[in-house]
């Protein structure tokens, strides 16, 4: 799944229990993030048991299903009927009756607490017998104090070692009712909006996974991080006219079209080496710099939602390489065809507003990147053109960079003069240059 995926989600069952599986049949689809993925078997055989059901949260490593390959040693036994006395069976009924009631632990409502905890956290905690008591005990390093798979780990293994009472202790003194990690909401109440109603003609549309997914990452982002915006206008006639001189032949030699996006692509590469400090995440009251410069490409897809996938070290890529990513990445995701990992490590985001008539737009910023950049439509415009001679008015081909950034971190010099670097770089296009 990728070096950076650690878990996935079980969204669908293809095969069934006694199904028949051939080499590399889908058995069944996993979702991270954005997306979905069939996952094929690696051998051929018989399918006799699924260990996992829809919407389990998977980890990289898991045993998903089990089949029988026709290769064991141990014939298969034979059904056999034995005569078993009456008073024996309930005996062992009881029996069995009495062991439940002393071993199964008792079963664990989360639902009863107002902390939030993620499938994967709860499923844990399910697993490992843990109360809704002691859950919510465990300090969060998560955002807004949540719990997370490390801090759930961590607390088994104290627990091992016995210095889980103090928290049981902590946790029953009578002075003290509510934990201290009740006490940590979301600056923002996000649920607080009144029900909506729809009459005999509305059409009710359910959201897709996706869009549920996106939904949540916009609203948290804009909780997330101070948004705003710098706009630049640049001048890109160079580029037009350069492009339609080398266009037919990029496509005859490389096989690929050459599109404005890898121009652009590379710009913002070099702002982002000339300005590093455009190229970090931000991990509470510290700021990490990234190493490699990872550009993410938002890409709409035919069902109208978006996907990133991601131009991974970006500035070590000629034009031609570029190309080649950016028209790669962007016909696999369109197709649904990208890998998990090639939508993950993004360090900075690009989206092409522009590609839909729109001049110029304020995008909302991918987290936990502090910047996203809107290329706008290219369009004709009549423009004052400076010369030795003096001015006059011409003819340009013209667009608009809008750049948001997490104002938290990034103040407002340093946005606008990133902005600025890329347009300077289109700006000064050589017109004779060599793909």
């Amino acid at each position: 799944m990728g070096e950076s995926v650690a878990e996935a989600t079980l969204t669908t069952w293809l095969k069934e229990v006694g199904d028949s599986i051939a080499m590399d049949e889908p058995v069944f689809e996993i979702a991270t993030d954005k997306v979905d993925s069939e996952v094929p078997s690696e051998v051929e055989g018989i399918l006799l048991e699924k260990l996992f059901n829809i919407d389990d949260i998977i980890k990289v490593g898991d045993t998903v299903a089990i089949i029988d390959t026709g290769g064991g040693d141990a014939p298969l036994l034979e059904e056999v009927e034995v005569e078993v006395p009456e008073e024996a069976i309930g005996a062992a009924e009881e029996l069995i009756s009495i062991a439940r009631e002393t071993t199964e632990p008792p079963a664990m409502d989360y639902g009863s607490t107002e902390r939030f905890y993620s499938p994967l956290v709860k499923n844990i905690a399910k697993q490992e017998g843990i109360s809704i008591t002691e859950l919510d005990a465990i300090p969060g390093t998560g955002k807004e104090g949540r719990v997370t798979k490390n801090d759930i780990l961590a607390h088994l293994e104290t627990r091992k070692t016995g210095r889980v009472d103090e928290i049981q202790k902590t946790v029953s003194a009578p002075e003290r009712e509510v934990s201290p990690v009740h006490s940590t909401k979301p600056p923002v109440e996000l649920s607080q909006v009144s029900e909506l109603r729809s009459n005999g003609s509305d059409q009710v549309i359910e959201m897709s996974r996706m869009g549920k997914l996106i939904a949540k990452h916009m609203v948290e982002s804009v909780a997330t991080s101070a948004h705003v915006q710098s706009f630049i206008e640049v001048d890109v006639t160079h580029i037009v006219n350069w492009r339609n001189k080398v266009k037919e032949a990029f496509e005859r030699t490389e096989g690929e079209k050459l599109t404005f996006t890898p121009i652009f692509m590379e710009a913002i590469a070099k702002a982002l080496k000339k300005y590093p400090m455009m190229n970090i995440s931000v991990d509470g009251d510290r700021i990490i710099k990234k190493k490699n410069i990872n550009i993410g490409m938002a890409t709409a897809l035919p069902d109208g939602n978006l996907i990133v996938p991601v131009i991974k070290n970006a500035d070590q890529l000629n034009l031609t390489g570029m190309a080649k990513v950016v028209n790669d990445l962007a016909k696999r995701a369109r197709t649904n065809a990208l890998k998990p990992d090639e939508i993950q490590d993004g360090t900075y985001t690009v989206t092409n507003v522009g590609t839909f008539g729109s001049v110029f737009g304020t995008p909302i910023i991918n987290q936990p990147q502090v910047g996203i950049m809107a290329l706008g439509a290219i369009r004709k415009i009549p423009a004052v053109i400076e010369t030795d001679e003096g001015d006059f008015i011409g003819i340009r081909s013209k667009m608009y960079l809008s750049h948001s950034y997490d104002h938290r971190v990034v103040n407002g010099a340093l946005g606008s003069m990133f902005a600025k670097a890329v347009a300077e770089f289109l700006e000064s296009w050589d017109t004779n240059r060599e793909v």
